[in-house]
C-alpha cells in the first residue's frame, strides 16, 4: 500500500468509506421495511385466528375502496393466507437481503481496518 500515490489512496479510502455509508443506509431501510412487514403480518395473524373462532354463517365484509361488499367466508380466508404467504416471502426476501448488506458494510469496514493499520506511523 505504501507504493500507492497518496492521491490514489485517498480514493480508495473515499470510495471505501462511501460503501459503508450506503450499505448502512439500506441496512437501516431494509430493517424498517422487515418490521413493518412483521406487523402486517401479526395483524393478519389475529385477523386469520379471529375469524376461525366466529361461527361459520357469520357474513363476512371486505373492505374495496370506500365501500365493503360481502364475501364468502372460505374466499375471505382464502385471501388472508394468500396476504400472509406474501407478507412471509417479503419478509424473507428482506432477511435476506439484511443479510448480504450487513456483509457488504462490515466487508468495508474491515477494508477500512487494514488499510489504516498497515498504514505507516509518522
Amino acid at each position: 500500500m505504501a507504493s500507492l500515490p497518496d492521491e490514489t489512496l485517498r480514493k480508495i479510502l473515499v470510495q471505501i468509506q462511501q460503501t459503508a455509508i450506503q450499505s448502512q443506509r439500506a441496512l437501516n431501510l431494509t430493517k424498517q421495511q422487515t418490521a413493518a412487514k412483521e406487523r402486517e403480518r401479526r395483524i393478519l395473524q389475529l385477523t386469520i385466528d379471529e375469524i376461525s373462532g366466529m361461527e361459520l354463517d357469520v357474513n363476512m365484509y371486505k373492505g374495496v375502496g370506500k365501500m365493503f361488499v360481502m364475501v364468502p367466508r372460505p374466499e375471505m380466508e382464502k385471501d388472508l393466507k394468500s396476504q400472509e404467504k406474501e407478507l412471509s416471502d417479503d419478509i424473507n426476501g428482506l432477511n435476506k437481503k439484511t443479510k448480504y448488506l450487513e456483509k457488504q458494510f462490515n466487508d468495508a469496514q474491515s477494508q477500512l481496518r487494514d488499510i489504516f493499520n498497515s498504514a505507516p506511523k509518522s
